[in-house]
């Protein structure tokens, strides 16, 4: 097994010119899957919400529910570094309220480091919680947990004053101590820009090719949902239908009788079975 990455793995990994793969993982079986493929970092996003709870959107999930979750991916994870989702208002009211729940998510879950949403506003917040000996994911662009305040889900960064602002965001945020930065629907030229100027891995979803990673849904990268497909969105296997199928099977032959078998069955001797029958 290669070694275990850390933040000091990725940053390195950055300076080398080394891409980096992220995804995400919501349970113990789905991060052994991209651990064993060699995935650098596990997100467990609160995108859980939506692929796992089946809630509409991410505002619903709760820090219960991102620690349940955050335990099972850490107990699958081998080498990637797991990073937990801080969920919507366990960390805009107040710093100290932010760096306790934090600490709660890295103490109760093993997990090494957090990601939270928001750009600059959210700079001294993330130095807190860094200052605490907690590693901070930064997160800009669309953020899924302001949805709402940006009228949907829209590519961010299309004119100069956004993506300008972008650009502060993700500097004050390096200032601020963040080890990465993920940049989410933004157009490419300002994904590169912002690549360019950071010393530390920005990870794209949607933001194009020269971020210093990338990062995927664990169910959209392998076809496990068809409701949605952003067009950020390349799926590397088609396996939702294969699966209804193998499920379909199952149930006919269930109905059939004809499972299970004498090869999944086992079996007494007829005697004792005769002996069983008569009393």
């Amino acid at each position: 097994m290669s070694k275990k990455v850390t933040t000091l793995t990725v940053k390195e990994m950055k300076r080398k010119g080394e891409k980096i793969a992220m995804a995400t993982a919501y349970d113990y079986a789905s991060a052994r899957v991209v651990d064993e493929a060699g995935m650098d970092m596990i997100l467990v996003g609160d995108s859980l919400g939506m692929v796992v709870l089946g809630y509409e959107n991410t505002l619903s999930v709760t820090l219960d529910d991102m620690i349940h979750h955050g335990k099972a991916v850490v107990r699958g994870a081998k080498r990637a570094m797991v990073v937990i989702d801080m969920p919507f208002m366990t960390y805009q009211v107040t710093r100290e309220e932010a760096v306790r729940n934090a600490g709660r998510v890295v103490q109760e879950t093993g997990a090494p480091a957090v990601k939270l949403e928001g750009g600059e506003e959210m700079a001294k917040t993330v130095k807190h919680i860094v200052r605490a000996g907690i590693p901070v994911c930064a997160h800009i662009g669309l953020t899924p947990q302001s949805v709402a305040q940006m009228g949907g889900f829209l590519v961010q960064g299309k004119n100069e004053k956004v993506a300008r602002q972008l650009i502060k965001d993700a500097e004050a945020l390096e200032d601020a101590g963040a080890y990465c930065i993920v940049l989410e629907a933004i157009p490419w030229q300002l994904g590169q820009i912002i690549s360019e100027r950071l010393s530390i891995p920005t990870i794209g979803i949607g933001a194009g090719v020269h971020c210093d990673g990338q990062v995927l849904v664990y169910h959209d990268l392998l076809g496990l949902q068809t409701e949605i497909r952003p067009k950020f969105v390349k799926q590397f296997g088609a396996f939702f239908n294969p699966m209804v199928e193998s499920i379909r099977q199952y149930i006919s032959e269930v109905r059939e009788g004809t499972f299970p078998g004498p090869e999944h069955t086992f079996t007494m001797d007829d005697e004792i079975a005769q002996k069983i029958r008569e009393k």
